[in-house]
């Protein structure tokens, strides 16, 4: 081997095997199982060994596709027991021995941080909120090798907030498997319905909503509405509900965990409020077929006036009336609106696209040696 072989061999060392550990939270298996179970394939198809750090509690068993190592954390559920669950939770990855971790949930970025810190490992964070839900985000500068946002509403946010990380900050779009048929008005004989979803915390929030509900139902429309959500303003909510004459027509029930089957079976998909966070029952509902009507604002990169969804003031109950009658009135509009979202995407919410730019970004930060040494593993 020559001398110019040799520099080669020194500037590109031996490429490691990954072994990657997956930090969830509850609100990652809540409202993020699909694109966890998407990634879990994608890791299962490249036959990279994995482990899941999650809550106790939750059907972990549908997600999982191929060989998974379930880490249940925190272990013990109970005040003061902090250093307890750190400790075991370390132990437990030291046997599995991962090469990187992946922190999927804002909530873990602590978390990630100090085991990242403690085993020497690179580490990438998956961000999907706006950064005025979060004071402070715990990032090591050492370890953390990229920040992952799911659209550019948030990108820019995080760029605003964490300038010195701004250039690790790269957007992957979530994906989904769009329908090939749209399920938005295709059973006339059957009776239209809406599915909308959002926290049930402020009733105020809602009477606009359910004052437009109302009138398009005095005017003649028939239709059924389900609202997804739970929050604390619930039993206001059914009270207003019976005070407007709706209680038989709009019924408010928990985030199921066949979410996705209600959103195909719905005509049009409604988010009432702008998101704090990325929506991904929005993305599945495009996916799915159905019309959707949606505010501006928060991160509303999906919402396309016209082309991917009808837009409407959420303060203004004529403008949520008349988004909604657009679409009851003008039913091959809204049909042709709700395949344009399909269209869009497979084009730019590729279910292969986000695994491949994964994986791309997990094998680039096990090269990053001067940010994060390489956890030495026993022979």
């Amino acid at each position: 081997m020559n001398q110019e072989q040799k520099d080669v061999a020194v500037q590109k060392p031996a490429e490691k095997t990954l072994r990657v550990a997956l930090i969830a939270s509850q609100h990652t298996l809540h409202e993020y199982a699909l694109f966890l179970q998407h990634l879990l394939t994608g890791l299962a198809d490249e036959s990279i060994p994995v482990a899941l750090i999650c809550p106790d509690g939750h059907d972990i068993d549908s997600l999982i596709y191929g060989p998974v190592e379930v880490v249940t954390y925190p272990a013990v559920d109970l005040l003061f027991f902090g250093a307890y669950n750190r400790n075991r939770l370390l132990d437990q990855l030291a046997r599995f021995r991962p090469t990187l971790l992946h922190c999927l949930c804002e909530s873990r970025a602590e978390l990630t941080r100090q085991v990242a810190d403690r085993l020497e490992l690179p580490y990438v964070l998956m961000v999907t909120s706006l950064q005025a839900g979060w004071r402070h985000l715990g990032i090591s500068s050492a370890h953390c090798t990229k920040i992952m946002v799911p659209a550019k509403s948030i990108k820019d946010s995080f760029c605003k907030s964490y300038l010195h990380f701004a250039e690790r900050v790269e957007q992957i779009n979530i994906g989904s498997f769009a329908e090939e048929t749209t399920s938005c008005f295709s059973k006339p004989s059957v009776l239209p319905s809406m599915v909308a979803t959002d926290s049930l915390d402020h009733a105020a929030e809602f009477e606009d909503f359910f004052s437009a509900i109302r009138h398009l139902k005095i005017e003649g429309y028939e239709f059924m509405l389900v609202v997804m959500g739970s929050g604390r303003a619930e039993r206001e909510l059914r009270k207003l509900l019976t005070a407007l004459d709706l209680a038989e027509t709009v019924t408010l029930v928990p985030m199921l965990r066949s979410w996705r089957f209600i959103l195909a079976a719905g005509d049009v998909f409604i988010q009432p409020r702008p998101a704090k966070a990325f929506n991904p029952l929005l993305l599945e509902a495009m996916s799915a077929g159905s019309a959707v009507a949606a505010c501006k604002g928060g991160v509303d990169d999906l919402i396309l006036e016209d082309r991917t969804a009808v837009v409407f003031d959420p303060d203004d109950e004529l403008s949520i009336r008349a988004g909604l009658q657009k679409l009851f009135d003008r039913q091959e509009f809204a049909r042709q609106l709700a395949k344009h979202a399909q269209d869009y995407v497979r084009e730019h919410h590729s279910v292969s696209n986000m695994v491949s730019a994964i994986l791309q970004n997990y094998r680039q930060a096990q090269q990053m040696v001067p940010l994060a040494k390489q956890y030495s593993h026993p022979a």
